[in-house]
């Protein structure tokens, strides 16, 4: 038990809401024409373990570049702490790899092998964005990369198990989603812009410089709220998905830690502030298309 205990935390159990609230989201978006449980469980917990599987492999590649321990701001990773042995770390990352694979194999026999696609890119993206020979990561690329793997792949996959057929609305329902999850990131990017330099980590933050990086983390949480409104007035999502405009409340913290360009500890403020929007947003949004899907049953 404390052997899995010590993995488990080494995971980094406090970033599966990035994964766990686009399955949510996608599997839902379809509900009143038909729901299946278990796909949707699959979905969630397959995206759940590439992620897991990022992290691990995250922590590897961090430490071998030095990444990891230049940086005294953030949560120092698994090898760093002691916890476990690079080698062990990329196993693991490996092992939830294989993991989240396999359950795409089961959805993949259930529904059609056209998913497959989504399955191998979401590993190899998990795997190269940090890791050899790409680094996606380090060559400013990580934003994009997590906010098409964070939200359209992961909310159109999760759409397709449950309808078994491919369309533009998820895409679109996604995009606030995106946004969010992308703030998460460049929030984490923020704060490291010094020791990315350092290591020579490339991130839109080094390279546009703490004025313009602060303006873009205003622009994507913008953008995930001006989004919901455009993709619910255009009929893709239904009007209970503004329930999620709740979370507006929310912003003002966020903005505020990064209007006062604090030092780096104190930007982790920003980071689980962004952490705990895109949570209660993507929470709100799923309670609304579950409302839906209550409402268009009856």
């Amino acid at each position: 038990m404390a052997f899995l205990k010590k993995w488990f935390a080494a995971s980094r159990p406090f970033s599966f809401t990035a994964a766990i609230v686009p399955a949510v989201v996608g599997s839902l978006l379809s509900a009143p024409d038909g729901f299946s449980l278990w796909k949707a469980a699959f979905a969630v917990l397959g995206s759940v373990a590439i992620l897991a599987g990022t992290n691990f492999v995250n922590d590897y590649y961090d430490d071998k570049k030095g990444a990891d321990g230049a940086n005294l701001a953030a949560r120092p990773g698994s090898i760093q702490q002691g916890v476990a042995t690079p080698r062990g770390v990329l196993i693991a990352g490996l092992v939830c790899f294989a993991i989240g694979g396999t359950l795409g194999l089961v959805l993949c026999a259930a529904t059609s092998w056209t998913l497959l696609w989504i399955g191998v890119a979401s590993v190899l993206a998990g795997f190269l964005y940090t890791g050899a020979p790409f680094h996606l990561a380090y060559v400013g690329l990580g934003e994009l990369v997590v906010f098409v793997f964070m939200g359209p792949i992961i909310v159109t996959g999760a759409d397709f198990v449950q309808t078994e057929a491919w369309s533009w609305d998820p895409v679109l329902a996604s995009l606030p989603i995106g946004f969010l999850v992308t703030a998460i990131l460049h929030a984490n990017n923020l704060r490291d812009i010094e020791t990315d330099r350092q290591v020579g980590k490339r991130t839109i933050a080094t390279l546009i410089g703490r004025k313009w990086a602060n303006r873009e983390m205003y622009l994507l949480i913008s953008l995930a709220f001006v989004s919901l409104a455009v993709v619910v007035a255009f009929g893709v999502l239904p009007w209970l998905a503004l329930v999620a405009l709740a979370a507006l409340w929310f912003v003002p913290p966020i903005f505020k830690v990064v209007a006062s360009n604090p030092p780096p500890k104190k930007l982790n403020l920003a980071l689980f502030y962004s952490a705990q929007l895109h949570m209660r947003f993507g929470a709100l949004m799923a309670a609304g298309l579950g409302a839906w899907w209550v409402i268009d049953s009856v």
